[in-house]
C-alpha cells in the first residue's frame, strides 16, 4: 500500500491508536487540509468516539494547550463535529469531558438528549454552569406554556435513535423543572409557566377537598385559595371558572369577593350578584356553616382538658415556664408538629408549630416567632438547645406518631437540629403500635373496640386513616382532621386550628395510657406495658430475611412481636436472595440493580402504580417506589415490603441507597449474572468457533425459502434448564438442553430465537473472546467486555471479596 493512502481501506470500528498514527504521519507532512478531513472521517469510523478520543489524547498532556500542536488540532475538529452532530449522546459526553459547554447552544445540545430520555446526562451537562442552568430552565418553562405546541420541537428529531416522544410532554417536563430548581437552588420565579400550572393543580385539589370530599373547613379553604391565587390574573380567571362549576352565581360572587377577584374579571351574572350582596347576608351564611360544623364535633375525639390549659407561646419568657414543666425526669410528653402544606412546590416544609402535651396542659410553640426573637437577641441557639435536651433525655418519654417525617421537617427548619434523630433516647413511636393493631398475626383490623359506634355509623363519613384511625380504635372516636391542611404559618391562628393542634398531641398521651393499662384487649401481649415504659428488653435476634424493609422508629426502637427492642442492621444477603419490583418512574434504578444480579421486575410506563403491590404480594418482592405512590403502596403490602427512594438522586445513587438499606452484598460474580433484557439467570455457553458457525448458518438460511424445518442438528453444548418458576424469566415452557436450527433462525428448544444477527461485525474476530453466553429465555447474546469494568468502577465501594470467577457479559 502507498504511504499516502491514509484511510481509504480503513474498516469501521478501527483502533483509535492506529488512527492516531495515521494523523501523526499526516501532521509531519504539514498537510493541514488533509489532516482535518482525516480527523473527521476517522472519528466517524470509531466504534466508541468518546473512548477513542480519550485514548488518543491520554498519550499527550498538550491537548489542553492552545497553539500549534496535533492534539489541539484534534480537539478543535472535535468541537466542530459536536456542533454538527448534537443529537449524538457522545457529543454531549465529549463536551462534558472537554468542558466545551459555554461555547455551545444549550437548547440544541439538550433537546435530543431529552427526547432519548437521557435526563441524567442533561443534568450533568449543565451541572457546573449556573448560566446554562438558567437558560435550560427558561427553555423548559417556555415549552410548558399551555399554548405551546410540543410537536414543533419533536418534528426535526423523528429519525433520532432511541426516540421516546412519550417521555416528552408537559407533565414530565414540569417534574424535570422542579427537580432542577431544587437541585441547582434556582429561584422558581424563573419558571412562571411551570409554577402557574402547579398552582392550578393545587387550586383544583382544593376545590375537590372542599366541594367533593367536603373535608376542609370554609376558613381553611379560603386561606389556601388566597395564598395560591394571590393577584395572579391567570389563576383568578381559573378560580372564577371553578366557582361557577361548584357554586351558583350568588355563591360564586360571595367567594369572588372573599378572594378579592377584580369585578371586571367576573361574568355578568356573578358581577350582578356581587352588587346585591350585603354584610348581613354573609354573616348569616357563615353562621349556618358554623352551626353545621359544631353539630359534627360530637362525633369526634374531644380534648379532656379545659381551653385555658392550652398555651400558645411566642416569647422566650413564656417558653421558660414550658421548659421547667416539660424537662422533668419521668415526664411523659406527647409531641407533634404542623407546617404549611407545600402542594408539591420546591423545598422541604418548615415547621410552623411544635406541640408538647402534658397530662394537664398543652404548649403550642410558635417556632418562626421564637426563632426570630432568639436571633434578634443574639441567642439563636437557645431554642434548638431546649429541643435537643428534650429528645436526648432518656428519663423523659416522648410519644409521637410517624416521627421520622416530623424530624426531617424540623431539620429543614433549623440546621442545628439536623442530628436530633441520631441523638434521641426514650422515644415511643405509636406508629409501630398502630401496625401491630392493624396487621396482627390473624391479619385482622382491630375493630369493634368502641361498641357505641357501629360500622354503619362510621361509614357515613370519609374512611379514617393514620393517627385518626388509631384514635378511633383505642379511644372510640376519630380525630377531626378538617384543619389538617391549614395554613399554619398565618397568624393569628384560628380557634379551630389551636384545638386541632392540641388534640393531635394530647391524644397520644391517652392512647399510651390506655395501651399500657390493658394491652390484651387490643390484641397485644400482656408484657407490652413493660416494653413501653422503657425497661430492659431482650437482645434482638439477627433477622433471617432481608426481603423485608425493616423500618425502625426514629428512636432506634421498633416493636418486634410484642416487645419494643433496639433495632439492628439487617443480616447480609446476596443479590440472588433479593427480589424487587420497581415502579415505572424508577426504571433506571431497576436496570442498575439487575446489572448487579438482583431479581428485578420493571413496571411499564403505562402500568398503574398499584400493579407493583399486586406483583409484590404474588411473588414475594419488595416494592421500590418514590414520592406520593409510596403512601398508597405501603398500605397494600406487609411492613417493610415497600421502600421509598430519593427521586432527586441519579439512578446509581438510588441503587447504592437500596443496597445499603437492605445490606445486599454484591460480589464480582453477581455482576451481569442476570440477563439485562428479560431478567433470566440461565445462560447457554457457546464457543467462539461454534458461534461463528451459527452466525454463518443463519446468514445462509435467511436467504433460502423457509417452507418448514429441514431437520435439526443438535448442538454439542448443553444449557442448564431455565427455572420456569423464576419471576421475570417467563419462558414459554421448560427449556430442553441443546439448540437446533430451524428455518432461517438459530433457535433454542421451544422456538426461543438466538439473536446471533445482533452481534456487531468484528466481535467474532477478537482473539481474546473464547466464549459467548446466550440467554435461554430471550436469546440475547452476551460476551465479556469493557462494560463490566465500568460497572465495577461505579460500585467498587459496595463490592465484597469473593472467590467466584463466574464470567461477566456485555449486552450486544
Amino acid at each position: 500500500m502507498n504511504q499516502d493512502s491514509y484511510s481509504s481501506d480503513q474498516p469501521t470500528g478501527q483502533d483509535p491508536l492506529v488512527l492516531l498514527k495515521t494523523l501523526q504521519l499526516i501532521w509531519t507532512k504539514q498537510e493541514l487540509g488533509k489532516l482535518k478531513e482525516e480527523i473527521r472521517r476517522g472519528f466517524a469510523r470509531l466504534e466508541d468516539p468518546l473512548a477513542g478520543l480519550l485514548a488518543m489524547l491520554e498519550s499527550s498532556s498538550d491537548w489542553k494547550r492552545k497553539g500549534h500542536s496535533l492534539e489541539y488540532c484534534i480537539t478543535t475538529e472535535m468541537q466542530l463535529w459536536i456542533k454538527a452532530h448534537p443529537a449524538v449522546p457522545q457529543a454531549a459526553i465529549l463536551s462534558i469531558k472537554l468542558k466545551l459547554q459555554p461555547d455551545q447552544d444549550v437548547e440544541k445540545m439538550c433537546t435530543p438528549l431529552l427526547l432519548q430520555d437521557k435526563t441524567n446526562l442533561v443534568e450533568e451537562y449543565v451541572a457546573e454552569y449556573p448560566e446554562l442552568q438558567r437558560k435550560l430552565l427558561q427553555t423548559l418553562d417556555t415549552w410548558c406554556e399551555p399554548s405551546f405546541n410540543i410537536r414543533d420541537i419533536l418534528r426535526p428529531y423523528r429519525g433520532l435513535s432511541k426516540y421516546k416522544p412519550e417521555k416528552f410532554n408537559h407533565r414530565v417536563l414540569s417534574k424535570l423543572v422542579f427537580r432542577l430548581l431544587e437541585r441547582f437552588n434556582v429561584d422558581s420565579a424563573l419558571c412562571p409557566n411551570v409554577i402557574n400550572q402547579r398552582h392550578l393543580r393545587t387550586l383544583n385539589y382544593l376545590f375537590y377537598k372542599r366541594f367533593v370530599e367536603k373535608t376542609m373547613t370554609e376558613e381553611n379553604w379560603a386561606d389556601h385559595i388566597q395564598s395560591t391565587v394571590g393577584e395572579n390574573q391567570w389563576l383568578q380567571g381559573h378560580l372564577v371558572q371553578s366557582l361557577l362549576r361548584h357554586c351558583d352565581a350568588r355563591g360564586a360572587a360571595r367567594w369572588a369577593q372573599h378572594c378579592r377577584v377584580p369585578p371586571e374579571m367576573l361574568p355578568q351574572a356573578v358581577a350582578e350578584e356581587l352588587q346585591k350582596l350585603h354584610i348581613q347576608d354573609r354573616v348569616e351564611e357563615v353562621t349556618k356553616v358554623d352551626n353545621y360544623e359544631a353539630s359534627k364535633k360530637k362525633d369526634y375525639y374531644r380534648l379532656p382538658i379545659p381551653r385555658e390549659n392550652i398555651h400558645f407561646l411566642q416569647t422566650w419568657e413564656e417558653m421558660l415556664q414550658c421548659w421547667e414543666k416539660v424537662l422533668q425526669p419521668g415526664q411523659v410528653v406527647g409531641v407533634d408538629m404542623e407546617w404549611k402544606p407545600s402542594f408539591g412546590m420546591v423545598g422541604k416544609p418548615r415547621v410552623a408549630l411544635l406541640q408538647l402535651a402534658l397530662k394537664d396542659e398543652v404548649f403550642l410553640l410558635d417556632l418562626p416567632r421564637l426563632f426570630e426573637q432568639a436571633e434578634a437577641e443574639g441567642e439563636k441557639e437557645k431554642l434548638p438547645h431546649f429541643i435537643q435536651m428534650l429528645y436526648s433525655d432518656a428519663a423523659i418519654t416522648k410519644l409521637g406518631y410517624g416521627m421520622s417525617g416530623d424530624l426531617s421537617s424540623l431539620a429543614a427548619t433549623c440546621s442545628a437540629l439536623k442530628d436530633t434523630e441520631k441523638q434521641m433516647q426514650g422515644v415511643v413511636d405509636l406508629l409501630a403500635v398502630d401496625k401491630q393493631l392493624q396487621w396482627g398475626k390473624d391479619s385482622r383490623k382491630v375493630d369493634g373496640l368502641s361498641p357505641q359506634h357501629s360500622h354503619e355509623e362510621r361509614g357515613l363519613r370519609q374512611p379514617e386513616k393514620g393517627l385518626s384511625l388509631l384514635v378511633q380504635h383505642v379511644l372510640g372516636k376519630p380525630l377531626d382532621k378538617t384543619e389538617q391542611l391549614s395554613n399554619w404559618e398565618k397568624r393569628p391562628l384560628r380557634e379551630e386550628q389551636i384545638l386541632y393542634a392540641a388534640s393531635d398531641a394530647y391524644c397520644l398521651l391517652e392512647i399510651y395510657e390506655r395501651l399500657c393499662k390493658d394491652p390484651e384487649s387490643f390484641g397485644l401481649g400482656s408484657d407490652l406495658t413493660e416494653s413501653l415504659v422503657g425497661k430492659q428488653s431482650k437482645k434482638p435476634r439477627a433477622k433471617k430475611q432481608l426481603n423485608k424493609q425493616e423500618v425502625p422508629s426514629p428512636s432506634g426502637q421498633e416493636f418486634q412481636g410484642l416487645r419494643m427492642e433496639p433495632s439492628c442492621p439487617p443480616a447480609p444477603i446476596s443479590p440472588q436472595e433479593f427480589s424487587v419490583v420497581c415502579d415505572n418512574m424508577l426504571q433506571g434504578l431497576g436496570r442498575y440493580l439487575r446489572c448487579l444480579g438482583v431479581d428485578v421486575r420493571l413496571l411499564d410506563n403505562e402500568d398503574d402504580h398499584r400493579k407493583a403491590a399486586e406483583i409484590a404480594r404474588q411473588e414475594g418482592r419488595v416494592i421500590l417506589t418514590s414520592g406520593l405512590p409510596y403512601q398508597t403502596l405501603r398500605s397494600q403490602v406487609g411492613e417493610g415490603r415497600c421502600f421509598s427512594v430519593n427521586c432527586s438522586e441519579k439512578a446509581k445513587e438510588q441503587a447504592l441507597q437500596v443496597l445499603k438499606h437492605f445490606n445486599v452484598q454484591v460480589s464480582l460474580g453477581d455482576i451481569f449474572s442476570r440477563c439485562q433484557v428479560c431478567n433470566c439467570n440461565k445462560y447457554l455457553k457457546v464457543s467462539r468457533e461454534r458461534m461463528k458457525q451459527l452466525v454463518e448458518s443463519s446468514r445462509q438460511v435467511s436467504g433460502e425459502h423457509s417452507a418448514g424445518c429441514q431437520g435439526s442438528r443438535s448442538c454439542s453444548v448443553t444449557v442448564p434448564v431455565c427455572d420456569t418458576a423464576q419471576p421475570g424469566c417467563a419462558p414459554q415452557s421448560e427449556q430442553a438442553e441443546g439448540m437446533e436450527q430451524c428455518r432461517a433462525t438459530t433457535v433454542l428448544a421451544e422456538n426461543m430465537v438466538l439473536q446471533v444477527t445482533a452481534i456487531p461485525p468484528g466481535v467474532l474476530d477478537r482473539a481474546e473472546l473464547t466464549d459467548f453466553y446466550c440467554c435461554t429465555c430471550c436469546g440475547k447474546v452476551f460476551w465479556e467486555g469493557s462494560h463490566f469494568g465500568r460497572i465495577v468502577s461505579q460500585f467498587q465501594d459496595v463490592l465484597v471479596a469473593s472467590g467466584d470467577t463466574q464470567s461477566i457479559y456485555e449486552l450486544s
